[in-house]
């Protein structure tokens, strides 16, 4: 079972509505079974969950001392991903949970704050030595600004090239437990969340693949 440990010391940078759609995405192109975590004790996540009409992906509490524990669980019972929402903070707490990553995922605005507030968050990263990569979030169409955010990033880390938009139907979608991609497959959102799934994806795999071509 591959982790995906969403995390950013920056309020409302989209953690919670990635971490919804990637697990979404990631059923709906048959590389589930996924199950979302939330270490987020504002919950936005569970709620979200629970207004769903559907139960996948799947949703399983843990407290972050069994964190470890309950993740060799949900493998042995056949899960394929499992998506963990942090809260916006860095703590310990936060740094344990980031140990257990396959791969760190950075959600950041475009803007000035969000960009100065990644270290922190890229540092646990490091000292726990798990792979990380940024995604950009709540963009504006054609801003120079979220142009001049990749290259910023692009100094510090892997950047996915899915570019996720300020969009209303993220919320949309969100206000009755469905994801973009849900509420109509072949927006332009929901194609921003596949590009970005098959990043995450790709970026999860690395060391499985490089260690196949060493083999041959």
């Amino acid at each position: 079972m591959k982790i995906l440990v969403l995390a950013s010391q920056k309020g409302g940078a989209g953690k919670t509505t990635l971490a919804a759609h990637i697990a979404v995405a990631a059923e709906l192109a048959g590389a589930g079974p996924a199950v979302l975590i939330d270490t987020d004790p504002q919950g936005s996540l569970s709620a979200w969950w629970n207004s769903r009409a559907v139960d996948t992906p799947a949703l399983s509490a843990a407290k972050l001392a069994e964190l470890r524990a309950k993740l060799e669980a949900l493998a042995e019972a056949g899960f394929k991903l499992a998506v963990i929402d942090t809260p916006p903070a860095i703590t310990e707490a936060i740094r344990d949970v980031v140990k257990l990553a396959d791969l760190v995922l950075i959600p950041t605005r475009p803007s000035p704050h969000d960009l100065r507030a990644v270290g922190s968050t890229v540092d646990i990263a490091q000292e726990t030595a798990r792979p990380f990569a940024f995604a950009v979030t709540q963009a504006k169409s054609n801003a120079r600004l979220t142009v001049q955010a990749v290259a910023a990033l692009s100094a510090h880390g892997a950047v996915a090239p899915a570019i996720v938009h300020d969009r209303v139907d993220y919320a949309a979608s969100m206000v009755d437990g469905r994801t973009v991609g849900e509420a109509d497959a072949k927006s332009r959102s929901a194609d921003e969340i596949n590009q970005l799934l098959a990043f995450v994806h790709e970026r999860m795999n690395v060391k499985q693949q490089t260690k196949k071509k060493e083999t041959v």
